[in-house]
């Protein structure tokens, strides 16, 4: 969000959703698909504290109009498990179909 904000560029979600399908790849195929869960929960936690901080910026809080940057952030988050979970499902079934 902060990568849109600055530079007015897709650039930053682009590279989350590629890093974490990557990690949720990875995560997967080694059996840590609690630590996938923990990673997404981290990662909105880490966010939200720097969505605060930005919130003195009165620029900041209009930017993802019509929604909150909180409201933003939950949305993109819901939005980055959609790729994840295709990711843990299609790898899980790769990996079964391997081992029959």
């Amino acid at each position: 969000m902060y990568q849109d904000f600055t530079n007015q560029s897709m650039l930053g979600y682009v590279l989350m959703i590629v890093v974490t399908i990557v990690l949720a790849s990875i995560g997967t195929r080694q059996g840590y698909i609690s630590c996938v869960v923990l990673g997404n929960i981290a990662s909105m936690i880490v966010s939200w504290v720097f969505i605060s901080t930005m919130a003195e910026n009165e620029n900041w809080g209009g930017y993802f109009k019509p929604l909150s940057p909180n409201e933003m952030l939950l949305f993109v988050s819901c939005l980055n498990i959609v790729p994840q979970l295709l990711t843990i499902l299609f790898t899980n079934k790769k990996g079964r179909e391997e081992t029959q």
